[in-house]
């Protein structure tokens, strides 16, 4: 296959490949936290990060895993103390990092606006292998929490109150949350862009729920949803000259749409079955079999 011949190709696709597997195993707990949109904050935090990879002549992916990090904590403090005034903070924290990034950039005598347009909208030429060195070890920290302690996540992304109660750390686990969602946007930003990784993290997972209901499912087919596209999307932007985050996330969207539309018949289906028993059942005068009450967990089983 030609697409594999070049270097630059294969870095570019292993990449893609473990981006496609963290992206969404971070994100389904994102999900569960109604927080769909914390990694374009943390995005926009790692800007400054590549920024001052770029002014200390150091490498931008480790830079920003830095900034991010830090980001990701002053977010939860933010979160846990902010009041009503923390969407004001947290506005503020993710337009400075932007703005500072730019700036940084600029002023740094290895940036440009094309090395700016990478880190933004990703690029598979600029894939280096320091890039993919970072990446691999980066990937292996974010599989070894996701997949570690996907019980404990689980249970703090569902309800903290009772994940307190039963005597999980839950605040450190949030932090752990913030963490790994950090690492997960630097570790994408190569092949996505910061400003479109969000997107990776969070239609996958979407994508798959319109399918399933079970938490384990979910987790393995948002995954296998976020590998294809990501290598569906490098291949194509390899071929067509088109940016590949981009490429990535509208094939993701369209994943998305083709489940949902496959969904909502057979959604349909299941409820008028459900009423046909009900009404038989009513017309036999019989009491419908209404099954024992369960925790809430938002349609989704561990």
């Amino acid at each position: 296959m030609e697409f594999l011949q070049p270097p630059f190709m294969q870095r570019a696709l292993l990449a893609a490949v473990l981006v496609g597997v963290i992206a969404p195993a971070v994100g389904i707990y994102l999900v569960q936290r109604r927080q769909a949109l914390m990694g374009d904050g943390i995005g926009h935090i790692a800007m400054t990060g590549v920024g001052l990879g770029f002014l200390l002549s150091t490498s931008p992916v480790w830079m920003a895993t830095a900034v991010a990090v830090v980001g990701s904590i002053v977010m939860e403090l933010v979160r846990w103390y902010g009041r009503t005034r923390g969407d004001i903070a947290l506005a503020m924290l993710f337009y400075g990092g932007m703005a500072g990034g730019v700036l940084l950039i600029n002023l740094s005598d290895t940036g440009s606006n094309a090395n700016l347009t990478s880190y933004l909208f990703g690029s598979l030429s600029t894939v280096s292998s320091e890039d993919i060195t970072a990446i691999c070890l980066l990937a292996a920290f974010v599989l070894l929490v996701t997949l570690g302690l996907r019980r404990q996540l689980f249970a703090v992304s569902q309800d903290e109150e009772f994940a307190r109660v039963t005597g999980l750390p839950v605040r450190a686990l949030n932090l752990l949350i913030a963490v790994t969602a950090a690492v997960t946007v630097t570790v994408a930003m190569r092949v996505v862009g910061l400003l479109l990784v969000s997107a990776l993290m969070v239609v996958p997972v979407a994508a798959a729920q319109q399918i399933s209901k079970s938490f384990k499912v979910t987790f393995v087919l948002s995954v296998v949803i976020g590998t294809a596209v990501t290598l569906a999307g490098t291949v194509t932007s390899y071929y067509q000259d088109v940016p590949p985050g981009a490429t990535i996330v509208l094939l993701a969207i369209g994943v998305f749409v083709v489940l949902t539309l496959l969904a909502t018949p057979l959604a349909r289906r299941r409820a008028r079955s459900s009423d046909t028993v009900s009404a038989e059942c009513t017309l036999e005068g019989e009491t419908p079999e209404v099954p024992a009450a369960r925790p809430a967990t938002n349609g989704v089983r561990v």
